[in-house]
């Protein structure tokens, strides 16, 4: 008879078989959590120009509309004074489409036009 064998079933493991070595680096993977996307979104499937301006979107659909990610919205949520505006509802934030496009619009008026790779800050070219 062997000690501490105990009514285990041959099918069964062993603790240091089910967890693993200690040593072992990889996880089990019935140990991982899931992880959030923290990506980009695709590109939204629907024209927000075609929407209703007193229709709501969610996170994704507004991440998904301005090309930002879904964890960059909860950073601006945090700022008050963030010029992209929300309100929630039933504890989600929610962005009406009105204020996402007053928001795209704003960016369009105060982004730069690029420069080429050899312009200066002071509008000098770089000598060859």
């Amino acid at each position: 008879m062997v000690r501490g064998a105990g009514m285990r079933g041959k099918d069964e493991k062993t603790r240091v078989e089910a967890l693993g070595s200690p040593n072992s680096r990889e996880m089990p993977r019935a140990m991982k959590r899931p992880r959030k996307n923290r990506g980009v979104p695709p590109p939204a499937t629907f024209d927000v120009d075609t929407l209703p301006g007193s229709s709501n979107l969610t996170v994704l659909e507004a991440a998904a509309v301005i090309r930002r990610t879904p964890g960059a919205l909860e950073q601006w949520r945090r700022d008050p004074n963030h010029p992209l505006k929300w309100r929630y509802v039933d504890g989600r934030p929610l962005y009406r489409v009105d204020a996402v496009r007053d928001y795209l619009a704003k960016c369009d008026k105060t982004t730069k036009p690029p420069q080429p790779h050899n312009a200066r800050g002071d509008g000098r070219a770089i000598r060859p």
